[in-house]
């Protein structure tokens, strides 16, 4: 801050916030924010006491430039109006921004392929999540999309890997796989295959070729293993 805006601050806090005893016991005000309040009337009136942009900074800078002066590029300034005034003008201008793109690319979407995960009785009255960590990949060098998922209820040691080619005219094969964790970190043959069951609390792609998981032991006691495990997608 300038010296010039402390003593405008000091200046305004000396004019409208002096004490006042008397009418500390009154109810509404008792001191003068017009001048703060006015910014923060959801109103399309002018400014009571519009500020006095003489000798700012900002403003002495865009004058003083060609290329800026005209620029569609800086939102306008409405120094006689409120704060929600401009609030109301920006989200208009960032609507009419966001319109055309979600035009186009709502034209250009459509569905490539539609696979039934999962049926749930029509009977029940709310649906349950089923679908759960979703995570996307590009590979751009082969390109490919991954989809990383989990299904839960009944399929909570598997991670599903759904994969497409970028060109949906195209197909890939194994274009849905599912990988079951289960008992593969038990030590021997022997354990029983309920002893060391696995379930995948977060799945992410590493790079192109690695998908890292973070596994849960299904044990109830206290102190379960957790299993960060880096899988070669291969």
């Amino acid at each position: 801050m300038t010296q010039k805006d402390i003593t405008f601050v000091a200046d305004f806090l000396t004019e409208h916030f002096n004490e006042a005893p008397e009418l500390y016991n009154r109810k509404g005000k008792y001191f003068n924010v017009e001048r703060v309040g006015q910014y923060l009337k959801d109103e399309d009136d002018d400014l009571v006491s519009p500020p006095n942009t003489e000798g700012n900074q900002w403003f002495n800078f865009l004058k003083d430039s060609t290329h800026l002066k005209e620029s569609p590029l800086l939102f306008p300034y409405y120094p006689e109006k409120s704060l929600h005034f401009v609030k109301r003008q920006m989200e208009g201008v960032i609507d009419q921004c966001l319109q055309k793109p979600a035009d186009v690319i709502g034209r250009s979407v459509h569905q490539a392929v539609c696979m039934s995960l999962y049926k749930i009785s029509q009977s029940e009255d709310s649906t349950p999540q089923l679908f759960k960590l979703p995570f996307l990949w590009n590979d751009k060098t082969s390109n490919l999309h991954y989809v990383l998922f989990t299904m839960l209820e009944n399929s909570i040691s598997k991670i599903h890997i759904l994969r497409r080619h970028t060109d949906t005219s195209r197909s890939v094969s194994n274009g849905i796989l599912a990988v079951e964790f289960g008992n593969f970190l038990n030590n021997s043959i022997n354990e029983s295959s309920d002893s060391r069951c696995y379930s995948c609390l977060d799945a992410h792609f590493y790079d192109d070729e690695t998908v890292t998981v973070v596994l849960k032991e299904n044990v109830q006691q206290e102190g379960k293993e957790r299993v960060l495990a880096q899988l070669p997608l291969s």
